[in-house]
């Protein structure tokens, strides 16, 4: 087996989100808050997040797989282009429910932080899919899942405090 993370091989690259990934401490958190800056920075320029998130979420899920492929740990840790997509996920409400740059800052924080409790504490369904499912599908659905349970909280927060 070839060491991986191999970032000179694409798929390794964008698994990891360009060595993202191979952060010493908390690669997921890394991998999170990327992809929450990247989301708050590309939802003011652009009309077609809701299309750029599923587009992003099918190559998570074909990038998890291939790089997984020959991997004793299926979800492993530097692999963080689940939470990219999972994040991402988390942040769609803030498109729809923040009207005021507070609402937006509190929606956005409060996404990132609830994502990350869920990645982590794998309530369930989160734990039986990260259990249960190993390969490219299971290893971002978890995620995919987490993000949900964010943006439920943060939205139920948010709009409770607006």
């Amino acid at each position: 087996m070839h060491k991986f993370p191999n970032l000179k091989n694409p798929i390794h690259f964008l698994a990891t989100l360009g060595g993202i990934g191979l952060a010493p401490l908390a690669p997921g958190t890394a991998g999170s808050i990327f992809g929450w800056i990247l989301f708050i920075v590309l939802s003011h320029y652009i009309d077609f997040i809701l299309g750029l998130l599923a587009a992003v979420a099918v190559l998570a899920i074909l990038i998890s797989s291939e790089a997984s492929k020959n991997l004793v740990e299926k979800d492993h840790k530097s692999i963080v282009i689940d939470e990219f997509t999972g994040i991402w996920l988390a942040m769609v409400p803030v498109l729809y429910i923040a009207s005021t740059q507070y609402e937006r800052i509190l929606y956005a924080v409060l996404a990132l932080i609830f994502f990350r409790i869920f990645d982590i504490f794998k309530p369930y369904p989160i734990s039986y899919i990260d259990k249960n499912l190993k390969n490219g599908f299971g290893i971002v659905l978890d995620d995919i899942v987490a993000g949900i349970y964010a943006a439920i909280f943060a939205s139920s927060i948010t709009l409770y405090l607006i």
